[in-house]
């Protein structure tokens, strides 16, 4: 989630952590049941990858088709049997590469009691890797099943679950909820349906996202982006105990790499939750007997307690973030690394490098914080693309890293 880390920690710093909050917010074991049984369906092999244009998407489709019926969801007008389909042209380096790919956007409505208020939207992408591509990061000789358990059947069961829990709560506003197909390969599902619904008269008042939810750590580390994109949305936090519950990483910007940035881009308020990256991020081993069940259940229900708390509310105004895809800067060189996306210390710490690449050629590791590119300072995420942008393909330079609390240089070439 490459975005500028802008904390807003005034309004959190008001709570005084609650030691106890983790003892006594224990999950209810039916909800439990329920986030398993959706996730290890959606992360089976038998769904294939849930690639989007595939038979696993249209798998995947026909059962979030039956769950939504289970729960009683009413269709979207958009939306006829909870399907709209969509069309994308692929391409590489900006040009048009192949067929155009048809994928499908699965879309019900939980109806709230005043039809007048705007809609809020809970979404999460259902699509992954199928057998592996150009989005994979496994390095095997043979093609293998991506089954994206975190990445991210993790957020489908969640906004199931929320679906069950607000269907009883009975709000005022109607909340649509989707599950959007083509994130993986450029938000295509949900660039496609948030600008069909901004055509509406009336279009959704908020929108919130989980992408990669249900690997909540022992630090209980959780970043929440988009909160800068509406005054709503620090109260609810806070009305929520959202601080008392998690160890969060705030940041304002509504831009990001999943699919709140399409709602953002309508001027829809965004909120968008992620519980950090992993060895396993797009690689065969995305399983689900990986994913913490209870953590996941606990993320559900900081987003219940906020969505509660804005149907209380008559308007949620709209924000223009400062950081935007104008404000990233230009490069044309990577490093090949899986960044820590939750590290809010001093440079930038590698998740996970890619074979080949300039940083295993190098010899950098998982846990290695960057903190210089040659003679460029790297003091964030931020600080690192900006370093990146003043190298070329070919330049050669040195990279420094912490590693294991020694300060270690080595030669590298892009």
């Amino acid at each position: 989630m490459i975005l500028r880390n802008i904390p807003i920690r005034s309004l959190f710093a008001l709570l005084l952590p609650l030691s106890v909050w983790a003892q006594s917010a224990q999950p209810n074991t039916k909800a439990l049941e329920r986030l398993r049984a959706d996730v290890f369906v959606l992360a089976d092999d038998a769904m294939e990858g849930r690639k989007v244009g595939t038979r696993g998407e249209q798998k995947a489709a026909a059962y979030l088709s039956d769950r939504m019926a289970s729960l009683n969801l009413a269709e979207h007008e958009l939306a006829p049997g909870y399907r709209v389909t969509f069309s994308a042209q692929p391409k590489v380096h900006g040009v048009a590469h192949g067929a155009p790919v048809t994928g499908t956007n699965m879309v019900g409505v939980v109806p709230g009691r005043n039809p007048k208020l705007a809609p809020l939207v809970i979404g999460a992408h259902y699509d992954h890797w199928g057998w592996g591509g150009e989005g994979s990061l496994y390095r095997g000789k043979d093609s293998a099943i991506h089954n994206g358990a975190d990445d991210n059947a993790s957020g489908v069961a969640a906004v199931l679950e929320l679906a069950y829990r607000l269907k009883r709560a009975k709000l005022q506003r109607s909340v649509i909820v989707v599950a959007f197909s083509g994130e993986e390969q450029g938000l295509w599902g949900s660039n496609d349906l948030a600008k069909k619904l901004a055509t509406l008269p009336v279009k959704p008042a908020a929108m919130v996202n989980m992408d990669m939810v249900g690997r909540l750590g022992a630090t209980r580390q959780l970043a929440l982006y988009g909160v800068g994109t509406s005054p709503a949305w620090p109260p609810a936090l806070v009305a929520a105990r959202a601080a008392d519950r998690f160890r969060l990483k705030i940041d304002s910007s509504g831009v990001g790499p999943s699919d709140h940035t399409s709602f953002y881009l309508t001027d829809v308020p965004v909120l968008h939750l992620f519980t950090g990256q992993h060895a396993d991020y797009h690689m065969p081993s995305d399983d689900a007997d990986k994913i913490n069940y209870d953590g996941l259940a606990e993320v559900v229900g900081l987003v219940e307690s906020v969505l509660r708390n804005l149907d209380g509310q008559p308007e949620i105004p709209f924000t223009k973030t400062k950081s935007s895809a104008s404000d990233t800067p230009r490069f044309k060189v990577t490093l090949g690394v899986v960044p820590d996306y939750l590290y809010d210390g001093q440079g930038m710490r590698i998740d996970g490098t890619t074979d080949g690449k300039p940083a295993a050629r190098a010899g950098l590791q998982r846990g290695d914080v960057v903190v210089a590119l040659g003679e460029h300072p790297v003091a964030g995420m931020t600080g690192y693309m900006e370093a990146l942008s003043k190298f070329e393909p070919g330049s050669e330079t040195t990279v420094t890293v912490e590693r294991n609390g020694q300060k270690l240089t080595f030669p590298l070439k892009f």
